[in-house]
Formats: C-alpha cells, structure tokens, sequence
C-alpha cells in the first residue's frame, strides 16, 4: 500500500527531483534518505533513489532497489515510470516500453511518460505505437507545432502518406496568420509535405504544391533541385532542360545537375556523342576555371576526339600541378583505348611534346614552371604505372625517383613511393618511406595517418600508436589508444586489431573489432536524442534521412570487415583451443605443429620470445591500470568521470568457453547488413557448419551461390557440406533431411561423384590460382592420403601467369594452415621470391 507522506516529507521529495534534474546526485541521495528513515517504505522515493543510483553508474543496487519499490507500491506510476528508465539505460527496449505502458495506464495524463515512450517507440520502428502515442500527446496540446509534424512522421514513416500530408494541411488551416517569411521550421515543414506528396507517386500535385510555395520558401536550392527532377520525370523535357539550366547556372561543377541536363534532352551518350560534345563545349566556355565540364566529355567521347579533349584536360591540369589529376581520371582506364591513349598523352609530355594553345601556339614556360610541369608529369606517370591496371612497378619506381630528385621534399611524391613499395609487397620499406613522408610535414594530420596506417601494415603496432598520439589528447584515460576509442577512430581499430589477428594475439585483435561494433551500437543509440531534438528544431527532412541511413548503418564497409574478421578469429579459437594460448609455432594446426621436424632451439627460441612479449604486455596493463587509478576521478570536457577499462588486452574475449556463440553476434549483424557480400555467405557457413546448423549452413550456400556460383571458396564449401553429411554419425531429424533433399540439389546433383566434380572444376579454371588453390583445398578433405601430391600441387600454381601476389601469399597461409614440413614451405618460398624478390612474405620460411 503506497505511504502519505507528511508535508514536510512531502517537500522533501519535490527537492529530490530538483536535485535529479540538476545532476546534484549526492545531494539527492542525501535528501532520499532522510525521508526513508521516516518512510522505508516509500516506493516513489525508494524509486528515485533508484534513478540517482542508476545515474551514477550504480546499475546494480539500482533494479534491487526499483523493484523493491514496486513491491512497496505497485499502483505508482512513478515507480513504474523509474524501472522504464532503467530498463532503458540498460538498452532492453522491449521491456523498458511495457514498464511505461504500465506507468501510463496508472497516469493517463502524464506528459513526461507519454513523451518517453513515444521516444522508444521510434527507436524501435514501431510507426503504428508511435502514431498511437503521438496522436495523445497531439489532442493533450494541439498549440505545440512539433505534436503535429511528429503525427505526420509517424504516418509518413508507416507508409500512410494521405494521413501523413491530412495532419499537416490541418494545422496549416489552424494558423490564424501566416507565417513569418523568416520562419525557418515552417518553410521546412511545408518542403517536408511536398516531399510526402512526391513519395505518395502524384508527382503532378506535387509539383503544383512546390510551386505554389516556391516564392516563400527559404531553401532556394531545394526547391530549385525538387523541381527539375519533377519536371523530368513528368516528362516535360523542355521545362526541365529550363530548371536545370538554371540550376547549372548557380553550380556549374555539380554533376548530377548535368546527368538531368542530358536526359531533359533526350541525349543518349552512346548515340549523340556530338550533341553532348557541343553542350559541354558550351559550358566550359562560360565557366573556364569549370573541372565538370571538361572533364564529363572523357566518358563519352571516342578515338581522336578523345585524344584532343583528353590533352587539352591533362595539360591545364598538370600545368597547374592538380595533385588529384591522376585520381580524377583513373576511372577511364576500365577502357583499354582511353588507358593507352592517356599514357601516351603523357608519356609525350614527359619527352618534351607541348600542346597547342586554341591561338595555334606552343605555349612558353618559365624554366620554374617548366620543372613544376615536368614534376606534375612525373608524378601522374608514377601514379599511372602503379595503378593495378596499367600496372609496371619498375617504370613507376623510376618515375616516381625522377620526380622526387627534382622536389625531394614533396610529401605526395614520397607517399607515391611507399605505395609502389607496398604494391611490391614490402611492407617494410612502405612503411619506412611513408614515416620519411611524415617527417616533411610533421604538423599534417594526414600524412600522420597515413604513416601509422602503414606502419600497422607492417605489423608496428607501438610505432603506430606513438604516431597517432602525436595528435590525441594523452591526458585521457587509456592515452592515446583511448582517446581514438572515443574518437571512434574506426580506421584505425580496424587495422589495429587486423594486424593482431596476422600477430595470432587474438585477445587484442578481438578487443579490437568489438570495440567497432560497439561504436556502430552507439550510433544506433545515439539516434535516440534526436528524436526529441530534431522536431524541437524543425530539421525533419534531414531527421527523416538520418532514420533511414540508421536503418542500414551496419552496411557499413567498416562494420563488414570487422565481422569477417572476428569471425575468422573465432573460428580459429575454435579449431584450434591452444591458440588462447598465444601464437603457435608453425602455422595454426596445433597437433601437427607440435609433431614438426623444428629443431629445439628454434622452439626455445620461440617459446622465450613468447614468454618475453607476455611480460612486456602484463607490464603494460599494470602501468595502465595505474594510469586510469590516477585519472579515475578526472571527470572529462563533458563532466563525466570516464570509465576504467576492465580487460584491455582482451583476455575475456580470448578465453570464452563459446566463440562460436560470440561470433554469432558478429554473424546475424553481417547476414542482416550486408547479404550480397559472397564473403558474409560464405563466412555465415563456417560458423553453422561447426554449430551444426545445417539448414543454415546450407542457406548460405545458396545465397552465395546466386550471388557468384563459381566463387572458389564456394565450391570447396560445398563439397565439404556433402562430405559432412554423408560422414554424420546419426542421421538428420526427417524435418531437417526432407529440406535438405529438395534444395542440395540446385547446388549439387545428389548422385554426383565428388571427386569428379572437383576435378571438373579445376579443368575449368585452371589458369586461376584462386580457384586452384579451392579446388585442392576440397582434394584434401575427399582424399587427406594424398597430401604431399596436393601440396605439391599448391606450389606449381606460382607458375600461373595471372597469379597475384595476394593469392601467392595465400597459398603460403594454406601450406601452413595444413601443417606442411618445413622443406615444402621453404621450397614455396623460394619459388615465390623468384616472382615477387621484394616481397616481405616470401624473405623467409
């Protein structure tokens, strides 16, 4: 039964809310217990004790507390309103939702707990609650403008856009006078309903309705870019080719403005080449400092007037020393001809050929000028030659060494040369050439990047953390590595924790990667106070793209690499347990490696190498454990005592009893996010197959197999889901079996013989190493006896000619992952250093 409590009391609790609301928790506690020795059972205080204990990091003497104040009052919707809360910073969604309906059906007229539960209702993409509860808070306070946009979203969001665009027009009728011409949230407001009238498919109102506000509105590009595009795709071409004209005249370098151009005009740039020639004549004329319209007619134009149109475009270019002039263009080289006309183009430069100015002259240059050309010159040849599809790495090393004798102190030529190194596989001397580039420029926060960048590269892990924190705040807790973590630097987490996983320092290289998919579950929670604010500010077209953009965040390419990446520890661990135990000696098989013909100084030698880096990294976490007790009381810029890191090397990762379970985590995010990358599918198998989820398993095969049916990893995957179930020790429940039977099949035909089937497949692509080095990877699982003819078999695939060093490198990772003797792998070696000398890979066994 809930307690009165006496004036007095009464005043007191009034004074624990103010003290909630101003942060003063202390004082909060204070005052709360001072009624509690009169009052122990008072829920609504006990509750508020909750929520200050909550609020100070306290969580669990928090729910003990705010459950027991629901025992003490279960009528009080300000107890059930405080366990909503908690549940909410707990981020249990679901549950924190149903303490506020509870709360709410005990306070029907509670704005706050309203407001709260609308807020999580968003957050949770439940349009139809959301309506519901934006709907009461709109009929409580029909004057507050926000109640009725926040009504519209909620139906524009549900795909109800005729409810969406009625509760917006009604309030527009409400308005006793018009808006303020200054008025920025209603000229947001009214483009926002243009927006859900365009999205409803009546184009033609919508267009009617743009125009009719066109005049008032504040956003002039906005509705300049919502006309066009209505006009164009209404079909009215020649009040299009007008709107964008007009558009073009404001942002003569907007692409985009130039596509809508073209397609106002019928203009098809296989057909009319001429008449696009023309137009882009034009508006180079009119804008002679323009990039877009000289450099849009390369796409389209052909054969000499390419070759003209591209030398006019690369000399202005390299004349002015653009240092992106060879990224700008480096999307024409999917062309052959464009490619070979580009290098000759500038190959000419390069041996003295001028151009001809439109006056018919050679244009003269001063002898500065002439060696910034010749410079220019240089530097796009070195790019030339280095990208991988004019690829010459000898040509682009000596371009690049020309280049830097005439500037030796020019920071983009000595980046240019780390990474022809690290194209060459020397990751040794990238890194190094990239640190030399640092040093030319110590205060460029990019170059500083690019250097630790390198340097994990290369596997210098402390060397990279000591570049960055040449521009972190060193103070905060963690150093520098914290600091990036809150920076959610993910670039370089990413690569941090790839380089450990090369390392096998799994923990690190784990702590890593969730550390990444903790920031992307802030930015999914950080959407959680725009839901308020935005409306407050009246940004809703902007508030309605960022919802969407949350929706698919985790499509991220950062997110995506990071799962692969985990998950591939995890299934390591899991193969192999001793590998919680730091790096094996040879490869990652550890039973065969232990039976290894290493001779025992080798193995003290490494087992002391080990035990040397295990106290370097227990001596590091102590001193970093008594760094963060010295700063543990240091609240931060924003006030808030920043937390101590209770695993920084990643120990608790490494040693979970489940890592398949934890991959998962990773998994379901991946197969959600990201369903066409064939790595997901293919990854999403190795984890089923181990769990034996077969059904799954197989789910992935098939969705790999639509995505690219003659991806190498696949076939071996699918031979080895055959042999796996051919070889269970108990046959599959008759639910599981009959799917299985009915849809194997459209991947492999159920009487086909193994065997032959992946010697078809190596005939097929037997000029691939790739697909070479999968189909005697399933060789071994069919036929394990046959070791050393397969080992044998891996290592004449360096005699392909298309064989990269990517996947060189990869068949030295599968010879060790199959425990091959030390004699194969260095006969691999030495072979692949014939081909690639100055790869760091193949220096050693």
């Amino acid at each position: 039964m809930p307690q009165i409590l006496s004036p007095k009391d009464a005043s007191l609790f009034r004074q624990v809310i103010k003290h909630y609301d101003a942060k003063q928790y202390k004082k909060g506690i204070k005052t709360a217990e001072q009624i509690l020795r009169k009052n122990p059972q008072h829920g609504d205080t006990l509750a508020m004790k909750a929520l200050i204990l909550n609020a100070q990091g306290k969580n669990d003497e928090a729910f003990p507390l705010a459950k027991e104040a629901l025992r003490n009052d279960m009528k009080s919707h300000v107890c059930w309103h405080v366990y909503g809360l908690l549940w909410r910073a707990e981020k249990n969604f679901e549950e924190a939702i149903k303490a506020y309906k509870f709360a709410l059906r005990l306070e029907p007229e509670s704005p706050q707990i309203q407001r709260d539960l609308a807020l999580l209702q968003m957050q949770m993409r439940d349009f139809q609650g959301y309506a519901t509860s934006r709907r009461a808070m709109l009929q409580a306070r029909p004057q507050i403008r926000s109640n009725w946009t926040a009504m519209a979203i909620a139906h524009h969001l549900a795909g109800e856009y005729t409810e969406a665009e009625k509760v917006l027009t009604t309030y527009e009728e409400t308005l006793k006078s018009p808006p303020s011409k200054t008025d920025v949230e209603h000229s947001e407001a009214v483009l926002y309903k243009n927006t859900i009238i365009a999205e409803s498919g009546d184009l033609e109102r919508a267009l009617k309705h743009l125009e009719s506000i066109s005049k008032t509105n504040l956003d002039k590009t906005a509705v300049m870019e919502m006309r066009a595009d209505y006009l164009l795709r209404l079909d009215r071409k020649s009040e299009a080719e007008k709107a964008y004209r007009e558009l073009l005249d404001r942002n003569a370098d907007y692409r985009p403005y130039y596509d809508g151009l073209e397609k106002a005009l019928g203009l098809d740039k296989n057909k009319d080449k001429q008449a696009l020639k023309e137009l882009y004549d034009e508006y180079a004329k009119n804008n002679p400092r323009g990039d877009a319209p000289k450099r849009v007619p390369l796409d389209f134009l052909e054969g000499d007037d390419f070759r003209d149109a591209a030398t006019q475009y690369l000399h202005y270019k390299l004349s002015k020393g653009v240092p992106s002039c060879f990224v700008n263009i480096k999307s024409l080289y999917t062309d052959d001809f464009k490619k070979n006309t580009i290098q000759d183009i500038v190959e000419g430069f390069a041996n003295g050929k001028g151009v001809r100015e439109t006056n018919g002259s050679v244009e003269d240059k001063s002898e500065e000028d002439a060696n910034a050309f010749k410079s220019a010159v240089l530097y796009f040849l070195a790019q030339h030659y280095n990208y991988y599809l004019s690829r010459d790495l000898q040509k682009a090393t000596s371009y690049i060494d020309q280049a830097i004798e005439l500037s030796p102190k020019s920071v983009d030529f000595h980046m240019t040369k780390a990474r022809i190194w690290k194209h060459y596989g020397n990751t040794q001397k990238a890194s190094e050439t990239m640190e030399q580039a640092r040093t030319l420029d110590v205060k460029d926060r990019y170059i500083n990047t690019k250097a630790a960048k390198y340097q994990l590269r290369n596997d210098e892990n402390e060397a990279a953390l000591k570049n960055m924190s040449k521009f972190t705040r060193n103070e905060t807790v963690g150093g520098p590595l914290g600091d990036l973590i809150d920076m959610q630097c993910m670039w370089y987490l990413l690569e941090d924790g790839e380089s450990y996983l090369r390392q096998q320092k799994f923990g690190l290289a784990l702590k890593r990667f969730k550390t990444i998919h903790d920031i992307f579950d802030v930015w999914q929670e950080d959407q959680f106070d725009f839901h308020s604010f935005s409306l407050r500010k009246g940004e809703i077209r902007a508030y309605v793209d960022m919802l969407r953009w949350e929706d698919t965040v985790r499509s991220h390419p950062f997110y995506s690499r990071a799962a692969l990446s985990a998950i591939k520890a995890y299934t390591l661990l899991h193969d192999h347990p001793k590998l919680v135990n730091g790096p094996l000696l040879d490869g990652v098989d550890g039973d065969d490696a232990e039976a290894d013909n290493a001779d025992a100084a080798e193995r003290k030698k490494a087992q002391k190498k080990a035990k040397k880096e295990q106290q370097r990294l227990e001596a590091e976490k102590e001193a970093a454990k008594k760094q963060q007790q010295q700063q543990k009381s240091t609240a931060g810029a924003d006030g808030e005592t920043k937390k101590e890191d209770p695993d920084p090397q990643g120990t608790t990762l490494v040693q979970t009893k489940e890592p398949l379970k934890d991959a998962e985590k990773f998994l379901n995010h991946l197969l959600e996010f990201s369903p066409k990358i064939i790595r997901a599918q293919t990854a999403g198998f190795e984890v089923y197959i181990r769990l034996g989820k077969y059904l799954l398993a197989l789910k992935c095969l098939i969705a790999a197999s639509k995505l690219d049916s003659q991806d190498p990893v696949l076939h071996e995957q699918i031979i080895r889901f055959r042999k796996t179930l051919d070889s269970l020790s108990e046959p599959l429940p008759p639910q599981v079996s009959s799917v299985i039977d009915a849809e194997l099949p459209t991947l492999l035909p159920k009487d086909t013989d193994l065997a032959k089937f992946n010697e078809q497949f190596l005939a097929r692509h037997a000029q691939s190493a790739a697909h070479m080095q999968a189909a005697l990877q399933a060789r071994r699982v069919l036929n394990p006896d046959a070791k050393a003819d397969i080992e044998k078999s891996l290592s004449d695939t360096l005699a392909l000619p298309n064989i990269t060093l990517e996947q060189a490198q990869e068949g030295l990772a599968t010879l060790k992952s199959w425990a091959a003797d030390k004699t194969k792998r260095e006969a691999y070696v030495q072979a692949a250093a014939k081909r690639w000398p100055e790869a760091s890979a193949f220096q050693s066994a």
